[in-house]
């Protein structure tokens, strides 16, 4: 595994650990990173919110961002927030839907 490969793994974990406030799922598994690239320890994640309304659309992209630099070896963290595709429970994995109910 290449340095960035490992990296992205990181970010990845570290994204885990962010939650919707709304929802007891963390954001990767409740779907709502779209992309996480690594280059050279420049890191870019593409995620979206549940709701363009929902309330923590000011803050949250922040504390992604913030989350993301703490780890060793981050040159930079760009987190862009996108609308298209909208999010769907569909993008929640099965173990999600589970954990919510949904099934």
């Amino acid at each position: 595994m290449n340095k960035d490969s490992e990296l992205q793994s990181q970010v990845v974990e570290a994204l885990k650990g962010v939650y919707d406030p709304e929802i007891p799922i963390n954001i990767y598994d409740l779907g709502l990173v779209y992309d996480v690239s690594v280059a050279a320890g420049h890191v870019a994640v593409q995620m979206t919110l549940t709701a363009p309304s929902c309330p923590v659309a000011g803050s949250l992209p922040g504390e992604v961002e913030m989350k993301i630099r703490e780890l060793p070896g981050v040159v930079s963290a760009q987190v862009e927030l996108v609308w298209e595709p909208a999010w769907t429970i569909e993008r929640m994995p099965e173990e999600a839907k589970l954990q919510l109910g949904l099934f």
